[in-house]
């Protein structure tokens, strides 16, 4: 088992740190309509940090993200200790009492920031429900890396309302990498792969119908078993997001040619344009007429 340091120390040849004003974060990130969803308080990088080593038995009041690139170390929340490796991220909840650091032998380079926001408490139960537990893994990716050295280099010029909302935006999108790491890395699981050949599948038939029969078929499943699948993955029931994607392309005909609400209707596989008129209505909130009428007048 890794062993704790004996030392505590705090400077770390290589190292980056920024601390916000917490004057900035009360007066503007906690107010602004942009930031104070989620907005950072922290944000570093300590390089092969030997002797790393904090405590704090009551928390703080942020969220702390600790992500390891290299080496190894420990953290303990309410007295739980867990060992963290390479390409390894933990997210310490705020209020927590807690305790972390670097391994003695080999000392762990990391990432961290602090965070918090209105809407912190529902990441950080995605986070949980994906993973089911605080220490989730992470195949090593450049882009990543990228996004948290913009991050640090825009917080470098100083605190802007732009610079601020811009960040922050950012780590949304940082958090979106942790939270969904497949799509980030355009990987795909086999549940995933399911329903993009699925998907294929609909965009190439948007100008015929297709049963859930078929659909599953395609996906060498019972249909049952494909549509529990399907709507569990993407929130729909298969035909309805089939129905959804013919929806989409009739929006862009109405935009983008003079075809007649009969010939985007025919060419989408839907003989009734009657029928079609009331299935666009139910999703787009008007008719197709008032749509195309809307919208090319804002063009």
């Amino acid at each position: 088992m890794k062993k704790r340091n004996e030392k505590i120390k705090h400077g770390f040849k290589g190292q980056k740190m920024i601390v916000l004003p917490r004057k900035i974060v009360s007066d503007f990130l906690t107010k602004d309509p942009l930031t104070k969803g989620v907005y950072i308080t922290d944000i570093g990088y300590y390089p092969k940090a030997i002797n790393h080593y904090r405590e704090r038995q009551a928390g703080i009041d942020q969220h702390i993200l600790i992500y390891c690139v290299e080496g190894y170390g420990w953290v303990e929340i309410n007295g739980k200790q867990i060992l963290i490796e390479p390409s390894q991220y933990i997210i310490i909840p705020a209020n927590e009492p807690h305790a972390y650091g670097a391994d003695k032998e080999e000392a762990w380079t990391i990432y961290w920031i602090h965070f918090n926001g209105n809407l912190t408490y529902y990441i950080m139960d995605l986070i949980i429900k994906h993973f089911k537990h605080y220490k989730p893994y992470l195949a090593y990716n450049e882009n990543r890396i990228k996004l948290f050295e913009e991050i640090y280099v825009q917080l470098e010029k100083g605190y802007s309302d732009d610079t601020l909302r811009y960040v922050n935006m950012i780590f949304y999108h940082f958090l979106s990498s942790l939270l969904y790491e497949e799509k980030f890395n355009n990987a795909e699981t086999g549940t995933e792969n399911t329903i993009s050949k699925a998907v294929d599948v609909m965009k190439k038939k948007l100008g015929g119908v297709l049963s859930l029969q078929e659909l599953a078929s395609f996906s060498n499943l019972s249909a049952s078993h494909f549509s529990t699948v399907f709507k569990k993955e993407t929130g729909y029931a298969p035909i309805d997001y089939f129905n959804h994607l013919k929806i989409q392309k009739a929006c862009q005909y109405l935009l983008f040619t003079d075809m007649s609400i009969k010939e985007i209707a025919f060419s989408l596989g839907v003989e009734d344009q009657y029928y079609f008129s009331r299935m666009f209505s139910k999703l787009m909130h008007v008719p197709p007429k008032e749509y195309r009428r809307r919208n090319k007048a804002n063009q």
